[in-house]
């Protein structure tokens, strides 16, 4: 496995445990109340911070294994990985479109801040989450 494949790895494996931990903290705050009278802000952003540095923690360490394992092919990366990327950020724009597109009606019809923002907190995760697969399955099947 590649340097950039162990990447998305990490980021598959630690991105639906951050959804996870949120949803749940988000609903023990709420303590059967509205969910628009929770404090999501610091929440937020304490799951994206933990996100990224749980995906880098992860990241090294497997680099580390892989590392003592093959030492000159560790961090190797070559114009198929290049195009993978490109590839999986097409996929990632397009949910972020998505998402964009439904945070846009949440802003026409008047929704609660709460929604707005939650709204595009799970299409990044979804837009990570897809353009992970993709990218995955483009390493193990080839692009076409």
């Amino acid at each position: 496995m590649v340097y950039e494949e162990r990447n998305v790895w990490a980021g598959l494996i630690i991105s639906p445990i951050v959804l996870v931990a949120y949803v749940v903290l988000v609903l023990q705050q709420a303590a059967g109340g509205p969910l628009t009278a929770v404090d999501w802000f610091p929440l937020m952003l304490w799951s994206i911070g933990g996100g990224i540095v749980g995906t880098i923690l992860l990241s090294v360490a497997w680099g580390i294994l892989a590392g003592m394992r093959d030492p000159d092919g560790v961090g190797r990366s070559d114009i198929r990985d290049r195009d993978i990327g490109r590839m999986g950020a097409r996929v990632e724009q397009a949910f972020v479109a998505i998402a964009a597109l439904c945070v846009i009606v949440l802003c026409g019809i008047g929704a609660d801040v709460f929604w707005i923002a939650n709204t595009m907190f799970l299409g990044f995760f979804v837009a990570a989450v897809v353009g992970g697969i993709a990218r995955v399955i483009a390493y193990r099947r080839g692009l076409v």
